[in-house]
């Protein structure tokens, strides 16, 4: 028998007229979010309790890390936190990436406060911290796994997906490596993969070429590029 008790249903849309669902004697419940395999998706498509659980978790294994090492030496500190601390704030990360600047101030506090711990110099700035730690902001990082995964996509290594817009599939001038935003109406919709990709493209032409970016063949040198364009990224802050 269909057990209704374990199944929930999400409404999205303004416009949803939120059907009841009745596979059985029993209407399945309507409920404001879900999580499947470690990410919770809510009815609005906002990422704000997802990064609030990541934040959580990724502070109390930094919690644990700084009362458990007396010795809070920088290349420890580093190894520890990139294994054991970003992960939990980076898993799945392109499919809840989030676009509000309160919960991006809020993933970014947590490698504030790692690379305090880091360093006992106090007068160091976030961005001076960054550059001795060899680190970079979760958002270039984000930017930089967006790149890779449109590369892939541009490219065809990925052969799972739908082929993405560029100027080959219209009349508008100019070469077919130039890619173009579609038009949203949306306020959700204007950071999903493709369009947020673009719209990060695009704010960063003064230190990328985009024409040359992807225009590499080989998947070793798109990832040197992509590392030339997160240095560059790392000195702006």
């Amino acid at each position: 028998m269909f057990n209704t008790d374990k199944c929930k249903s999400l409404h999205f849309g303004n416009k949803n007229v939120k059907s009841v669902y009745l596979p059985g004697d029993k209407s399945i419940r309507a409920d404001e979010e879900e999580k499947g395999l470690g990410v919770i998706i809510h009815q609005s498509l906002k990422s704000t309790n997802q990064c609030v659980t990541a934040a959580k978790s990724a502070n109390k294994t930094l919690g644990m890390i700084s009362r458990i090492f007396m010795n809070k030496d920088t290349r420890i500190m580093l190894k520890l936190y990139q294994s054991l601390v970003r992960p939990k704030r980076e898993y799945c990360v392109q499919a809840w990436r989030p676009y509000l600047k309160k919960d991006i101030e809020m993933l970014e506090k947590v490698q504030k406060r790692t690379t305090r711990l880091m360093f006992r110099d106090k007068s160091l700035s976030y961005g001076e911290r960054l550059q001795k730690s060899g680190l970079a902001t979760l958002e270039t990082r984000r930017l930089h796994g967006d790149l890779i995964e449109m590369f892939k996509i541009f490219k065809g290594f990925d052969d799972k997906l739908q082929k993405i817009s560029s100027l080959s599939c219209t009349e508008l001038r100019g070469h077919d490596l130039k890619l173009y935003k579609p038009q949203v109406n949306l306020e959700v919709r204007k950071y999903f993969f493709y369009n947020r990709v673009i719209e990060g493209l695009r704010k960063r032409t003064e230190h990328l070429d985009i024409f040359l970016f992807f225009s590499a063949h080989h998947l070793m040198v798109f990832y040197f590029q992509c590392f030339v364009f997160w240095w560059k990224e790392s000195v702006r802050i």
